[in-house]
């Protein structure tokens, strides 16, 4: 029976939301991630995509390829009732998905069960057009006969658009793409085949098995070697809920003042808090990654007896913890993490005292763009604003004690902007969820 697996990803995400929710921006090159001098990419639209900028790029390189795009920073409350929308209705297609980020997952539909091509096709654009409808949202589905296969579809599926690779189309999907193409291989593994002259994942399909482990190993060489030969029998996997909420930053000038690190903490472990609240459990650990000027990391992580979401509590272990792992020379970037989460809280007796602390733990990894911490009165560019009046719209630009506010949601259409004083009472900070209103 003919085994087909869909690989569903959302083109663009954070940038996409942006031109959904901002109208304005639509055919607009976006990007979107820190705006400091040392800020990070998170995402590109597709416009901007064009010039060479993308993800993970210094924000200062990717606005000077694309010098007409507009920076903004993230706003993870949005992507994640977006992402929650998304998941909602490729669940009702597919109960069984492997998530593998939040704009993007694997699904094994059971009305594909001995389907042929066409109909997949078919079936990928029904799904698409709910998604669409439901989000707003442009996705790229990829269909083959493994995980393998369906991802590299859907990077051929790209921009909004299905791709199926026929049963018994694997190979001459497969053969001409360099090795690093394959799940599995990085730079290490890459370099090792590359002396081998091993170039194609066709080159590497036609060694023998013990030639692969003999380079790779046993434990990977004999799973990649199946790969390379368009076999792909791998199960979908559920994953649980996240183990970690974090929150970190990249400062734009080094701290050198403790007060500014304990304050910057304070802020950092006020937005893990809000996502712990919101994933309805209680943390144990806390953990502080430091980085120094000099690119240093150190972190540190103290763990509780007991489960608590008191914030005093948890910002009052992680100032502690900040405070141990400060480096001689400045600070470039903090982090705070809140993980062993459960459902089970047991509350201090006195909150804002810690609990005894009882073992350490590894300081994890961000899994959405945070946003950058801002002064409380003041306004940036990219700022959701709600006004009696104009209602919900967003900060174009800020200084000298005026504010430019462009007044749209997902469904009003482009806005018009207006400008007024930057302590105009009647402007207020708004949710960045309303403005898919």
């Amino acid at each position: 029976m003919p085994r087909w697996v869909l690989h569903l990803d959302l083109d663009s995400f954070f940038a996409s939301a942006e031109q959904l929710t901002r109208p304005t921006l639509r055919g607009r090159p976006v990007l979107v991630g820190g705006l400091g001098p040392r800020g990070i990419v998170a995402g590109a639209s597709g416009e901007a995509k064009a010039h060479g900028a993308r993800s993970a790029m210094p924000m200062g390189q990717a606005r000077r390829l694309s010098p007409h795009a507009v920076a903004l920073p993230p706003r993870t409350a949005l992507y994640r009732v977006l992402s929650e929308r998304f998941f909602g209705v490729v669940r009702a297609w597919a109960p069984v998905l492997e998530q593998i980020a939040y704009d993007e997952t694997f699904a094994e539909p059971e009305a594909l069960a001995d389907a042929r091509a066409d109909d997949v096709a078919a079936f990928a654009e029904r799904l698409r057009a709910e998604v669409r409808e439901v989000t707003g949202l442009a996705v790229s589905v990829g269909a083959g006969s493994g995980k393998q296969v369906a991802k590299i579809a859907s990077g051929r599926a790209k921009p909004d658009g299905v791709h199926v690779v026929a049963q018994g189309g694997e190979r001459a999907l497969l053969d001409p793409l360099p090795v690093r193409a394959l799940w599995g291989i990085g730079p290490v593994a890459e370099q090792t085949l590359h002396r081998a002259g091993v170039e194609t994942v066709a080159a590497l399909a036609a060694l023998e098995p013990g030639e692969v482990t003999a380079l790779l190993g046993s434990a990977v060489g004999t799973g990649l070697h199946r790969l390379a030969r368009g076999i792909d029998d791998r199960p979908l996997v559920e994953r649980g809920e996240a183990k970690q909420v974090s929150a970190e930053t990249t400062f734009d000038e080094d701290l050198s003042d403790l007060g500014a690190v304990r304050c910057a903490v304070a802020e950092l472990a006020e937005g893990a808090h809000r996502r712990l609240v919101a994933s309805h459990r209680a943390a144990r650990t806390v953990s502080v990654k430091i980085r120094s000027a000099s690119f240093g990391t150190t972190s540190r992580a103290e763990t509780h007896a007991d489960a608590t979401t008191d914030l005093a509590t948890l910002t009052d272990t992680a100032q502690r913890l900040a405070v141990a792992a400060l480096p001689d020379a400045g600070v470039r970037l903090v982090g705070v993490s809140f993980s062993g989460l459960t459902t089970a809280v047991q509350e201090a007796l006195f909150p804002g005292t810690p609990a005894a602390p009882a073992a350490a733990a590894p300081a994890p990894v961000a899994e959405l763009p945070e946003p950058e911490p801002e002064p409380r009165r003041e306004w940036r560019t990219g700022d959701d604003v709600a006004h009696p009046e104009h209602g919900h719209g967003w900060v174009q630009g800020a200084g000298h004690g005026r504010v430019t506010v462009r007044f749209e949601t997902a469904t009003t259409g482009p806005g018009r902007a207006i400008t007024f004083r930057a302590d105009d009472p009647d402007l207020a900070r708004a949710d960045p969820v309303a403005s898919l209103a």
